[in-house]
């Protein structure tokens, strides 16, 4: 998959979950590429640009445990159910040494999870993981 189909495939996405969650559930989305270990921004939809990566370090601490631990196939996602304010909430594998962060600078995965209207949401960002698992980003 190429970045611009990508990009249309997250907002297709974001609009989809926000729509059945009722409100914003990730105001923030941007792929990452891991070269060395070191972010670097591809892509940013959200209202903090600076800030996204100024404090990228801090902000995702909550899912760094996860991420270096662990081998995470295209398609493959994690939450991080505690993080508070610009922390990331979750990240999918989109693409060798490529992730989408997906963030809520408001909410934690906690208290967006109490909604009923969670689950319903859930389904296009599983179906997002489906199309990257079926055609990874390549940048």
């Amino acid at each position: 998959m190429q970045l611009e189909e990508a990009i249309r495939h997250i907002k297709t996405c974001s609009d989809q979950m926000n729509a059945r969650y009722g409100k914003v559930v990730f105001d923030e989305w941007a792929i990452v590429n891991f070269v060395k270990g070191q972010p670097g921004l591809v892509h940013y939809i959200g209202p903090r640009l600076d800030g996204f990566q100024k404090n990228f370090a801090a902000d995702a601490a909550g899912l760094r445990e996860s991420f270096l631990t662990q081998k995470y196939e295209v398609g493959d996602f994690e939450f991080a159910r505690h993080g508070v304010g610009t922390g990331f909430e979750s990240f999918m594998a989109v693409g060798e040494g490529l992730y989408l962060i997906c963030n809520n600078t408001v909410l934690s995965m906690d208290m967006i999870a109490k909604e009923s209207t969670w689950l319903g949401a859930q389904v296009p960002f599983v179906e997002l993981s489906e199309k990257f698992r079926a055609s990874p980003l390549a940048v």
